[in-house]
């Protein structure tokens, strides 16, 4: 019964043994799991880094570029203003002028009565 006893003591330990070993290399897997976990994740915030960085700088670039064009277009508006100013004040100064020439005709024309007008 001694020996059954030994034997079964034995037997135990060695489960008990190899049990631990599972239990440490399972341990170990874990570890190494997310010891991976983590390098992975690591990577895909570095990319999400670098991407919204590449994003920042375009989103800066396009407002730039947006921004310049709107300051080009507000230049050509305000000459294009004053262009029309200008040609406005020269059709009115040649209105004038056309008009008081039609009066100082007219008016030669009645000073002078013996001319006939042609129409």
């Amino acid at each position: 019964m001694k020996l059954f006893e030994v034997e079964a003591y034995k037997s135990w330990a060695a489960m008990e043994l190899e049990q631990q070993k599972d239990v440490e290399e399972a341990e170990h897997t874990v570890r190494e799991a997310e010891d991976h976990l983590d390098s992975v994740m690591e990577s895909a915030m570095e990319e999400f880094r670098r991407f919204e960085e590449e994003m920042e700088r375009n989103s800066k670039a396009e407002l730039g570029s947006l921004v310049d064009k709107a300051e080009n277009a507000r230049k050509m508006g305000k000459s294009m203003e004053k262009a029309a100013s200008v040609a406005s004040k020269r059709y009115v100064e040649a209105a004038v002028n056309s008009a008081t020439a039609s009066m100082k005709s007219a008016w030669k024309g009645l000073s002078n009565p013996n001319k006939v007008h042609p129409s």
